[in-house]
């Protein structure tokens, strides 16, 4: 945890010394939901190889932030995600349900505790972080600044590390309840489970040989199998044992 915790006072720190020695600014900031639009949708199509993400999907929850601009946000992080051929988002464990689209996302997603900012790092070039490092909609740092760029990517390269996959968080869905067999098929789902043949298991059940043929006949149809010895597997698997 030390580790992660110095790498995002490295990033930060890398922000401020270009911000204050350098001869540039560390990025450009971008206010006023037009321009933060146009920047994100920037990012996206210019995407090639990596996207790389500290995101909280639950972070504008309770926030009065107008549709069109989270639509707009949403369509911009897709299109970038399709872009790229690799992909890493690193995202809170309490924002797990809201991550669009669940695990089927493309790319790969990762837990924490919470992460240090919202970050957006396009092919290690260029990386966007709110101006309060929360929310885009109230303003991004747009940077290109090639020591902060890397920082920034040392700091998620750390992260990502320690941080957990989703899927020991994901709760599988419960099987749908097993179909009924039908009353006057137990006898011969049993008699095909104690291997008798069937002019035993007919006189057994007290019926002809074509009734009994008949019934294994719609046992087989029941369980979607033509093959008795797969019969016994299928039936266990619907719960009919």
């Amino acid at each position: 945890m030390a580790e992660s915790a110095g790498s995002v006072m490295l990033a930060r720190s890398a922000m401020n010394r270009a911000a204050t020695e350098g001869q540039r600014p560390a990025g450009r900031p971008v206010r006023g939901a037009r321009r933060i639009s146009a920047a994100l949708a920037g990012l996206a199509a210019s995407t090639r190889h990596e996207l790389l993400t500290f995101d909280d999907p639950a972070a504008s929850t309770g926030y009065a932030i107008p549709e069109p601009f989270l639509e707009l946000a949403g369509a911009c992080m897709r299109a970038a995600t399709e872009r790229a051929d690799e992909v890493r988002r690193i995202v809170p464990r309490h924002a797990l349900p809201h991550i669009e689209g669940g695990l089927g996302t493309p790319g790969r997603a990762r837990l924490v505790e919470s992460i240090p900012f919202k970050m957006i790092l396009v092919d290690r070039t260029v990386a966007a972080v709110p101006l309060d490092l929360e929310l885009f909609y109230n303003g991004l740092l747009l940077i290109r600044d090639p020591v902060v760029v890397q920082a920034l990517g040392r700091a998620h390269h750390v992260c990502w590390a320690m941080a957990e996959d989703p899927v020991a968080y994901t709760v599988p869905s419960p099987s749908p309840p097993p179909d009924d067999l039908p009353p006057q098929l137990r006898p011969v789902l049993d008699a095909l489970l104690a291997g008798l043949t069937d002019e035993t298991a007919a006189a057994r059940l007290g019926m002809s040989a074509r009734t009994y043929s008949r019934r294994v006949g719609e046992l087989m149809a029941a369980l979607g199998t033509t093959s008795r010895f797969r019969a016994g597997a299928e039936a266990a698997r619907r719960g009919w044992l």
